[in-house]
């Protein structure tokens, strides 16, 4: 019961802070908008530093990414000298499936298949949910198309209503990988020989990614206790994808470039890879939380007690931006993503509640992963209300008195300031986007070319709409207890 207790009031801590400190400087505007003005002029030029800082580490991650890209990763494995290693190493690819077609799967499979990797050391599994009566067909169909091609192919099937399983794709994930030991016990293959990725259903992998994870594998110290994380990037539609979509999910791409560059904060995000001795013995996915691919990370943490890291690869896997036939549907699509991305912020009562009965880990680092964990999820429900919507308010309500002091007449040029620094910073986002674009398909115009620069200037809009609220919104329902589902993004290469 006591423990009840802690986890509910870690839970009301992000929603609280976040709500906070929006209704405070809103308060401060109407009752004192000088106290107001000189906190928004402190966050701005924290802003402008922060702004510089990120899109540095964007330039520095992009370049390795660019340096790498024609990496034969295979050749180097083997001039590790440690053949032997190389030949006992199996990767096991799980693909945890809802609703999403043949249309989805199979250009994932077939990624897969057209890698630069012997194919008889890849095992495929195809995890379905029962629920969906088209499982069964969708399986028949991949089977007959793909099942000669690896060293085993298998599909499964997650039975509905498991006693203290939530409908997410953890818990499919996790009865996959179960099915996946026991068909490796049956061939003889020790958990330690094998790699396991995790992939979202419309995840494409590069041509030398499991080159790649083999070589970090093989050359990282304590290779069991890290993850692999590679670049996701949304490129499988992207030039058919309307402006909205492809600016948010650019945007995505970016962000987790610069989180591969901040190794201390730095946590797995959806498709990634990782020991399948570790998955086993943290005892798979979690099955009743929602954001199952970064808590992986944080129950490996724990078990080995703080030392386990995440690996940055730069190397990308690709996947489906999500996006609908009309403008509203599309806002709405992209906004229950963030908002489930969002959702992370359960990591924060989870870690904390373990790291008060956790005692091998030092104090101060159960300090700092914590505070990391909850300023990231705080800044990101607030920064875009606090830029666009009270920036200006001290200006607005402060009446014709504050507006002839100098520090009224002043919030507004470095308001300015900080939105030309945005807007320098957006130049560079804008050229690095048009590097890693896939190269135009011959049925797109080539005026998209045009389109594609022009429409940054809806990043304004994104940053009302799809920066702060969805994350606020998150916030707020763990704040009421209003614990919220998996609801998996529909994706489909028509639109929806």
């Amino acid at each position: 019961m006591q423990k009840n207790k802690i986890k509910r009031f870690l839970e009301i801590v992000p929603g609280s802070l976040s709500w906070g400190i929006i209704i405070g400087l809103i308060l401060l505007a109407i009752f004192n908008p000088v106290c107001c003005a000189i906190i928004i002029i402190i966050f701005d030029f924290y802003w402008i530093v922060r702004t510089v800082y990120l899109t540095t580490l964007l330039v520095m991650a992009h370049h390795k990414l660019y340096r790498q890209k024609d990496i034969n990763w295979l050749i180097k494995c083997r001039r590790l000298g440690n053949q032997s290693g190389l030949d006992k190493l199996k990767h096991l690819v799980i693909f945890p499936v809802y609703k999403e077609g043949l249309d989805i799967l199979r250009p994932s499979l077939k990624s897969i298949q057209e890698c630069n990797y012997p194919k008889d050391k890849i095992i495929v599994v195809v995890a379905f949910e029962e629920r969906n009566p088209l499982s069964k067909e969708n399986a028949r169909n991949l089977e007959s198309e793909f099942k000669g091609y690896f060293f085993r192919y298998l599909s499964t099937f997650h039975p509905d209503g498991i006693s203290k399983e939530g409908r997410t794709k953890g818990a499919n994930a996790t009865w996959a990988a179960k099915r996946a030991k026991e068909l490796l016990q049956s061939a003889g293959i020790p958990d330690e020989d094998v790699i396991v990725s995790c992939f979202d259903a419309d995840t494409c992998v590069a041509k030398e990614y499991f080159g790649c994870l083999s070589y970090h594998f093989m050359t990282s110290p304590n290779p069991h206790q890290a993850s692999y994380q590679p670049i996701p990037v949304y490129n499988n539609n992207i030039w058919q994808a309307p402006s909205l979509a492809r600016l948010v999910e650019i945007s995505s791409s970016f962000c987790q470039m610069i989180e591969s560059m901040r190794l201390e904060k730095f946590v797995t995000f959806s498709s990634h890879s990782m020991s399948f001795k570790t998955l086993v013995d943290i005892d798979y996915w979690p099955v009743d939380m929602v954001s199952d691919d970064s808590v992986i990370y944080w129950k490996a943490f724990l078990f080995y007690q703080g030392n386990y890291r995440v690996v940055p690869m730069y190397i990308t896997v690709s996947m489906d931006v999500a996006y609908s036939n009309s403008f509203f549907k599309t806002i709405q699509m992209q906004y229950k993503q963030k908002r489930r991305w969002a959702w992370g912020v359960e990591n924060f009562p989870f870690l904390v509640s373990a790291f008060l009965t956790e005692n091998e880990i030092p104090l101060l680092k159960k300090i700092r992963r914590s505070l990391h964990l909850l300023e990231s999820h705080v800044t990101w429900a607030v920064w875009a209300i606090i830029l666009v919507f009270i920036g200006p308010l001290p200006i607005i309500l402060g009446g014709a008195f504050f507006n002839q002091m100098s520090i009224g007449y002043n919030l507004p040029k470095i308001t300015g300031l900080l939105f030309n620094f945005t807007f320098g910073a957006s130049l560079a986002w804008i050229v690095l986007s048009r590097i890693i674009l896939p190269p135009r398909p011959k049925e797109v115009s080539w005026t998209k070319n045009v389109i594609m620069i022009l429409e940054w200037i809806m990043v304004p809009l994104i940053i009302l709409i799809l920066g702060s609220l969805p994350a606020l919104d998150a916030q707020t329902h763990l704040l009421f207890g209003k614990y919220m589902e998996f609801n998996p993004t529909q994706k489909s290469k028509k639109m929806v």
